[in-house]
């Protein structure tokens, strides 16, 4: 197969999936004029609050010092990003009108556009530019996910107010794209200076809406930016947004979030449990809308700085003892794709190769840990040089897109082959796994639109850094990393990541789970709903309808 072609295919398919979704189960188009019962035109709705339920919390507003996709859907309405990436790939301008790359692909001058002012009056020039970027890489910054979009920014040159030039240490095919992302979202150099770490709760940026206000865990409100007048080419209407606000509620538990949408408490709601799918589909009030995310698909990490998941052969024993497919056939209900890959179906170098190379296999599973020593006591559960087989999954509190119920099956999966799971679900993730490193399974994902997103997580980190989360270190998967972050040919990178896709399988690094779909109940009368090319929600073009 042509992997090449395949992922063309899957880009031009994501391109046709972006032009239908806000027709998706809608009354038609959400941008024309909506026609009365005797083909007379009426006028379009303007103002309005859009009220929108999160299955969780953002952790800050602060988009570099974020590490939540769920951030992203507010803060997409409050910032503005350099550049935007069309679902065909492309990088077009935005608040950059144009720019140049050096010959030796280690700098890019970028010309700003002259008419933009931040929420707070600040203007939006070429300093604003330098100071986020170098604000990223400032250990003070205490930057999550947007760290590693930004490598490797080492600085930046203001050469006339609305021109900058930016260096990288090294060529970087993923640096334009990753520019587009909402993580490298610029703030107010004003806002960031004066409110410091306490930025995330005061967010200025550019974006169509401004921040109002944030009452935790339960909404954050944005009110319509009336200056606003350049949009990105992904949303058709490029000045000021048609609603007045949008008051995103926080509601975890998945009924209440669903049954709010029906009883029109709020107008629409995200993450859509798969077993209201159907009934959705055949509401004639509500629409569905979907998008495919990109990226790293929900994926199980072994702490390979653990043993005994520091041995290749019981990482393999887990992989063939798990049953991955009647998890997301149990659980999904035919809504969710299995997962293959280190990387989702529909970016460059996804490796279609892997689907259907792992089966269950139980006989296998219990063979490689007898090879190992590993002795099934009076328990059931096996032993070796004194110590029972045991496996800490941890994961997280609320149960986002049942992620609980997955370890409590794979509990029960592994049980059958004497490997004990004991399952700790906290809401403390960020001490119990990114501060204690404490599990030996732990899921995460990550929206992206490029394959060198896997640097992050399985290149050697560098000492004083955060250590990825497998604690995978291999010279070769290092070197190959580095290679396919800047090999400009896309058939040579799609090779590089291959194999390293490959590798990750074959040495059962990790498990890959399912591959989100994220989706939206809303009433019919919201309007103009789109999606970004990783899947985000826009706002620009919405409009409720009486």
């Amino acid at each position: 197969m042509n992997r090449s072609i395949s992922w063309m295919k899957y880009m031009a398919l994501a391109a046709v999936l972006l032009l239908v979704l806000s027709g998706c189960g809608a009354a038609g188009n959400s941008n024309s004029a909506v026609q009365a019962s005797g083909g007379e035109q009426v006028g379009q709705a303007e103002g309005g609050n859009l009220t929108y339920a999160l299955a969780t919390s953002p952790d800050t507003l602060d988009p570099h010092r974020s590490g939540l996709a769920v951030t992203v859907r507010a803060i997409r309405t409050i910032y503005d990003n350099l550049v935007v990436q069309l679902p065909d790939g492309s990088i077009k301008p935005w608040l950059a009108k144009e720019w140049s790359v050096s010959e030796d692909g280690k700098s890019y001058t970028f010309k700003l556009r002259e008419d933009v002012k931040f929420h707070d009056g600040t203007p939006f020039n070429a300093e604003a530019v330098k100071f986020n970027l170098d604000r990223v890489i400032d250990p003070a910054t205490k930057a999550a996910n947007s760290l590693a979009l930004i490598r490797p920014y080492s600085s930046s040159e203001v050469i006339d107010e609305y021109t900058i030039k930016v260096n990288l240490e090294q060529p970087s095919q993923a640096f334009l794209g990753n520019l587009s992302q909402a993580l490298l979202g610029i703030v107010s150099p004003t806002a960031a200076k004066k409110y410091g770490d306490q930025l995330g709760k005061n967010p200025v940026g550019t974006g169509p809406y401004t921040f109002v206000k944030w009452d935790e865990n339960a909404d954050i409100v944005v009110a319509k930016n009336k200056d606003y007048n350049w949009a990105p080419e992904t949303v058709e209407n490029e000045g000021a947004p048609h609603l007045d606000t949008i008051t995103f509620k926080i509601v975890p538990e998945e009924a209440t979030r669903i049954g709010s949408v029906q009883s029109k408490q709020v107008l629409a709601a995200e993450t859509v449990p798969p077993q209201n799918i159907a009934a959705l589909k055949n509401d004639p009030n509500q629409q569905l809308l979907q998008a495919n995310t990109v990226g790293l698909p929900y994926t199980l990490f072994f702490n390979l700085r653990k043993a005994p998941w520091d041995d290749v052969k019981v990482r393999q024993a887990v992989q063939s003892a798990v049953d991955v497919e009647s998890i997301v056939k149990t659980l999904y209900l035919g809504n969710y794709e299995r997962a293959w890959s280190a990387l989702s179906p529909g970016i460059l170098g996804y490796d279609a190769s892997l689907e259907g190379s792992i089966q269950p296999d139980i006989n296998k599973a219990n063979q490689l840990l007898d090879e190992q020593g590993w002795v099934k006591g009076a328990d059931g559960i096996r032993e070796k040089d004194g110590k029972k087989l045991t496996l800490h999954y941890v994961d997280g509190s609320p149960n986002r897109e049942k992620r609980n119920d997955i370890a409590a099956i794979i509990q029960q999966q592994l049980k059958q082959v004497g490997i004990a799971v004991e399952v700790e679900i906290t809401k403390d993730i960020a001490t119990v796994v990114y501060q204690n490193w404490d599990y030996d399974l732990y899921g995460n994902s990550q929206v992206n639109s490029d394959p060198n997103a896997l640097y992050a997580f399985y290149h050697t980190s560098a000492e004083g850094e955060r250590p990825t989360l497998s604690g995978l270190s291999d010279p070769k998967i290092d070197k190959l990393l580095e290679q396919g972050a800047v090999e400009t040919d896309p058939d040579k990178r799609v090779d590089i990541y291959n194999q390293i896709q490959q590798y990750l399988i074959d040495q059962a690094v990790i498990l890959p789970i399912y591959v989100f779909p994220y989706t939206v109940a809303a009433s019919k009368s919201v309007q103009g709903i789109k999606f970004d090319s990783l899947g985000y929600p826009l706002f620009n073009d919405v409009r409720i309808q009486p």
